[in-house]
């Protein structure tokens, strides 16, 4: 891929947020673990930062090397998370909500050296780990309270530079085959610049983190740009409505980010519109925002905004105000700083202002490619640099941005991207199933949920019960398809390939 920015060779651990603010306001709150009931102050963070090091490197983790996790929102993993970047080596964090069958070719793939997780999942862990696989096990809650406290290494930091990777991130792909996106500290650092200018957020700021760490919302959306300007992060393991909004008030936070599935759960709770005097704006980003969640928002009171990005951009790439976000709804703005957009069409062309295109990205908050896939990071980018984000946006006169759609034919269920080609795959081992296809569906809740569309073996006799038992045996619980329909065949174009619109256009609406 082609650069678009040029970076120092020696990084040598200069850009340590925790290190510089332990210094400058040490008493200052970093971390708050409201599920262990931890305070942690930016001197106290950087101390656990600096035991967890001597642990990784005690325990033979070296530069360039990869940390896994499986653990839910816990101290231990932001540790974790700079003690990797301190040693130049990358965290991966896994998503727990996956299989051991789902999780077995990302830990194959990312080849850590270490595991790190919480007991409840070491079943998890064993079945995803393939026999002979050099990885050893830790576990949080065992050995975590034994780490040695400040020793003579304290402070000694591995020359790390600027590209190399620090989060490696996994996404499910079209095939059905995991990528795991390579996040730099040179991307982390700019989206954090970028974030914290274009939202105008300050060492004042106080917000939640309830979005999960094998989500790069969990650690870029507010994280990592709030640790850059001394601000506060609040970690909540699990989303209940009450008690969010309960943890808002109480941690008087200033800013909140929350998907539409979560937001539509929140306006059903009895709390909702209730005063949060220091709340600035709620945020809503990992899928589009339906109007009338959006309207309810507005209409409760609470200043709303909408969010755009993707794990292999920001994820923060837009901006605007809360008088624009309110005069504009489906707006997400204009591109925060160092961000380059345009919008082509399916010849390549630019598109004018209010022509739907697909929206394009440059700039230092991209990604630095797929791990051990460097054919499909080609794919990944046009010429020049840009991005492919198969996502249509349409540009206003005056430059401003709304998303209207997906060029792509994953869907996005709660928040959760899912991919029908890993679906399919998964389904089309269960008997009697010769062909498979899975659509993304409206659902009020969901925003988004899975149709399968299958057709049966010669003598077969399926029932909807059985195709949903077998994905649930096998696929995390948000990519099991809602709901089966049988059919004897499925359209097709001239060429052979699927055609999804006539596919749609056969089914009961």
């Amino acid at each position: 891929m082609t650069k678009s920015v040029t970076t120092p060779d020696g990084f040598s651990g200069s850009y340590d947020p925790l290190r510089f603010w332990s210094r400058l306001s040490p008493d200052r709150i970093a971390l708050v673990d409201r599920e262990r009931d931890r305070r942690l102050t930016y001197a106290e963070l950087d101390a656990e930062v600096e035991r967890w090091t001597r642990f990784l490197r005690a325990s033979g983790v070296e530069y360039g090397q990869r940390v896994a996790t499986l653990a839910g929102n816990r101290g231990e993993l932001v540790a974790l998370f700079f003690a990797c970047g301190r040693l130049g080596a990358a965290l991966v964090p896994l998503n727990w909500r996956l299989s051991g069958v789902e999780l077995r070719p990302m830990l194959a793939d990312a080849a850590p050296v270490l595991l790190l997780g919480e007991g409840r999942y070491r079943g998890l862990a064993e079945a995803a780990i393939e026999d002979g696989a050099p990885v050893r096990w830790v576990d949080l809650d065992d050995e975590a309270p034994r780490l040695p406290g400040h020793g003579s290494e304290s402070g000694r930091v591995a020359s790390v530079r600027m590209e190399d990777p620090v989060l490696i991130l996994y996404t499910s792909g079209s095939t059905g085959q995991p990528k795991g996106a390579i996040l730099s500290h040179r991307q982390v650092l700019f989206n954090a610049v970028a974030t914290a200018t274009a939202w105008e957020l300050g060492s004042a700021d106080i917000a939640p983190v309830s979005t999960p760490f094998f989500h790069t919302g969990g650690w870029n959306v507010f994280a990592t740009p709030l640790w850059h300007r001394g601000g506060t992060v609040v970690l909540t393991e699990r989303f209940e409505p009450a008690s969010f909004l309960t943890m808002l008030a109480e941690e008087r936070c200033t800013v909140a980010m929350a998907v539409p599935t979560q937001l539509l759960m929140l306006q059903e709770s009895p709390r909702w519109g209730e005063s949060l005097p220091s709340l600035r704006f709620l945020i809503s980003g990992g899928a589009p925002c339906p109007p009338r969640v959006a309207e309810r928002v507005h209409a409760s009171g609470y200043a709303f905004r909408e969010g755009y990005g993707l794990t292999e951009c920001g994820p923060n790439c837009f901006a605007t105000s809360n008088a624009e976000a309110a005069r504009r709804p489906g707006s997400v703005g204009w591109p925060v700083p160092f961000l380059e957009m345009r919008l082509v069409a399916e010849d390549g062309r630019a598109v004018p202002p209010g022509e739907p295109g697909e929206l394009r990205l440059r700039g230092p908050q991209l990604f630095s490619g797929y791990l051990n896939q460097p054919e499909r990071t080609a794919e990944a980018f046009a010429a020049g640099g840009w991005l492919r984000t198969g996502d249509l946006a349409v540009q206003d006169a005056d430059g401003a941005y709304r998303i209207c759609g997906r060029q792509k034919e994953m869907y996005i269920s709660g928040g959760e991207n899912v991919f029908p080609g890993e679906v399919e795959a998964a389904l089309l081992d269960c008997p009697g199933v010769a062909e498979v296809v899975v659509l993304g569906v409206p659902d009020p809740r969901w925003g988004e949920v899975g149709l399968a569309v299958v057709v049966q073996k010669p003598h077969a006799h399926l029932q909807e019960d059985e195709v949903i038992c077998y994905a649930r045996a096998r696929l995390a619980a948000y990519k099991v398809p809602k709901s089966v329909t049988i059919v004897e065949q499925v359209p097709r174009l001239g060429s052979g390939k699927l055609d999804r619109r006539a596919l749609l256009a056969m089914l009961p609406q």
